[in-house]
């Protein structure tokens, strides 16, 4: 897991280095606006899902620079759906990733205003940026992709889903449903937008990749539900048992902790099944699946 870690580190470089040039200067009219996102950008986060988008290039031997529009675009969208998600009408958390949320940082209506123009910046930098090696034809279908994932049939639908599911008692499916959409729309995007723009044409490698994208963001809701209980604030960057207390459906409370567990457990392995027979261009995307069983944040 030390040769994963120095390649995330890369990957997180690459993506700061590049929305740093992507994004408008804070000292550009409107400053405010521009501070609050390069402040709710560049707040310390994972940068999973560009990790997952330069690891489908580390797949396939492309240059890294083909994907960094992608990558970006999708961190964007992410962003801005964790300020919204972070607002007193949404979720009302004041801490993310330790620092005080934008709304709190600066006010409410500068936090929905920023929200709003980074969903529009993320379109704006595919329809800029693209390497012009891409197909035209995989250039609409990155963009169609993203929309798509963040719209009301993905993390968008997730959202309210999750919001009229807070005090209600669901069932696994109902929320494998929500967290399909509420997470694992942009994690499964950013996989297949990659796909894109390496030009892929292997039908069943695009399928069997797309299946693992779905369990990878199926499991990634699942280690978020028990961190949730077993971390702390200081580790998560938010309030810990912040779900409980907002009594939030999440897989602990419906199948009890052990059993959540082994259901990661088990979604692990359906990922390394679906890896199968892949050679070793394809450790990572394995690797990536054991950092999100054993992640601590």
């Amino acid at each position: 897991m030390q040769d994963l870690a120095k390649t995330f580190k890369q990957f997180q470089q690459l993506t700061d280095r590049a929305l740093l040039r992507f994004l408008p200067a804070t000292d550009i009219k409107p400053q405010k606006l521009h501070q609050a996102m390069h402040y709710s950008v560049f707040n310390g986060g994972k940068r999973f899902r560009p990790i997952l988008a330069y690891s489908i290039a580390k797949t396939q031997q492309v240059d890294y620079q083909q994907v960094e529009a992608c990558a970006c675009a999708t961190e964007l969208i992410h962003c801005y759906s964790l300020i919204h998600d972070d607002l007193p009408a949404m979720d009302d958390d004041d801490l993310r990733r330790g620092k005080p949320t934008c709304h709190i940082q600066f006010d409410e209506a500068t936090a929905i205003l920023c929200g709003d123009a980074l969903q529009a910046f993320a379109f704006d930098i595919l329809l800029n940026h693209l390497p012009d090696t891409i197909p035209l034809q995989n250039q609409i279908n990155i963009m169609k992709t993203l929309s798509y994932a963040s719209g009301s049939f993905g993390m968008a639908g997730g959202q309210a889903i999750d919001l009229e599911s807070a005090d209600k008692a669901i069932s696994l499916q109902q929320l494998e449903e929500m967290h399909n959409k509420k997470t694992g729309a942009l994690i499964s995007a950013s996989i297949k937008m990659a796909c894109f723009c390496c030009d892929m044409q292997d039908q069943q490698l695009l399928q069997r990749l797309e299946k693992y994208a779905h369990l990878l963001g199926l499991n990634f809701q699942i280690t978020d539900d028990i961190l949730d209980i077993e971390s702390d604030t200081l580790t998560l960057g938010k309030p810990q048992g912040s779900d409980q207390q907002a009594n939030k459906a999440t897989f602990p409370a419906i199948l009890g902790m052990a059993e959540t567990k082994r259901y990661a457990q088990n979604t692990h392995q359906a990922i390394l099944d679906e890896l199968e027979g892949l050679n070793e261009d394809y450790d990572i995307l394995r690797q990536i699946s054991e950092y999100i069983l054993t992640r601590k944040h």
